[in-house]
């Protein structure tokens, strides 16, 4: 089976994150790079389904250079080979965007079953599964926090607010999971030792038959119009309860519209 994992990486959400001046897209220069969360749960389900059934993983991020250690972080847990995607005109790509230079990439390398993470810290969509889907022409099953394959058909437990639902489809599919379906393995020292050989193929967006007007900045149909930064944090208020410090403690609750 050929599947394929889609990795992103974010800045450390244990880091202060930036926008830039300039552009007002996220500056990752200002920030650790780390692979998303969510995305080793995604790494961890494809590993399970390749010692369950056979066939290779291969690791697909679209990011900047940087992101290659997001790529061998995934390696050293256990994938096979990896595509990155880079070039300077993705900078600025918004989830439609992205989906369109995923969908053009996956194409070009093949798959039997593309497993994601349900959403990204720094941007926290969640659409990206269902839209790279629909630009595959293949079955989405989102939300999973347990899959199953027999053959050519894949079932998954879809998280609701009311428990779950059972979802079917045929193979190729896109599924992305969430942090219940599984427990990320850690990277071994012989895992990280082997990451160093495994092969990393770089593609740009020639490469991949992907249209330049599509993607950037300049195609987002979704853009950050203005931002400022926040405030330092200034000393509280005391009240001192002298008998009537519920009634203070509601004034001031109800000047800041709590209540």
């Amino acid at each position: 089976m050929n599947i394929v994992v889609c990795v992103k990486q974010v800045p450390d959400t244990a880091t202060e994150r930036k926008l830039r001046s300039d552009d007002n897209t996220l500056d990752r220069d200002a920030a650790d790079g780390v692979i998303n969360e969510l995305c080793e749960y995604a790494v961890e389900e494809a590993l399970k389904i390749k010692e369950a059934h056979g066939g290779e993983v291969t690791v697909l991020t679209m990011g900047p250079t940087k992101a290659t250690d997001t790529i061998r972080k995934a390696l050293a847990m256990g994938c096979d080979k990896a595509v990155h995607l880079v070039d300077d005109a993705l900078h600025g790509s918004d989830a439609l965007s992205t989906s369109y230079a995923l969908a053009q990439t996956l194409k070009k390398i093949g798959f039997d079953l593309v497993v994601l993470g349900s959403e990204s810290t720094d941007a926290r969509m969640g659409v990206l599964p269902a839209m790279l889907a629909e630009r595959l022409g293949v079955p989405q099953l989102t939300f999973a926090k347990k899959v199953d394959i027999d053959g050519s058909a894949i079932t998954v437990q879809r998280v609701t607010d009311y428990g779950f639902d059972k979802v079917e489809a045929t193979l190729p599919a896109v599924v992305s999971v969430v942090e219940k379906i599984n427990e990320p393995r850690y990277p071994s020292f012989k895992g990280i030792m082997a990451a160093k050989k495994k092969p990393v193929q770089t593609l740009g967006i020639a490469d991949a038959d992907i249209d330049a007007a599509l993607v950037g900045l300049t195609a987002a149909w979704s853009q950050v119009a203005e931002f400022a930064v926040t405030p330092p944090r200034v000393t509280g208020t005391i009240v001192k309860d002298e008998g009537d410090g519920g009634g203070k403690a509601a004034e001031f609750l109800a000047s800041k519209k709590f209540i």
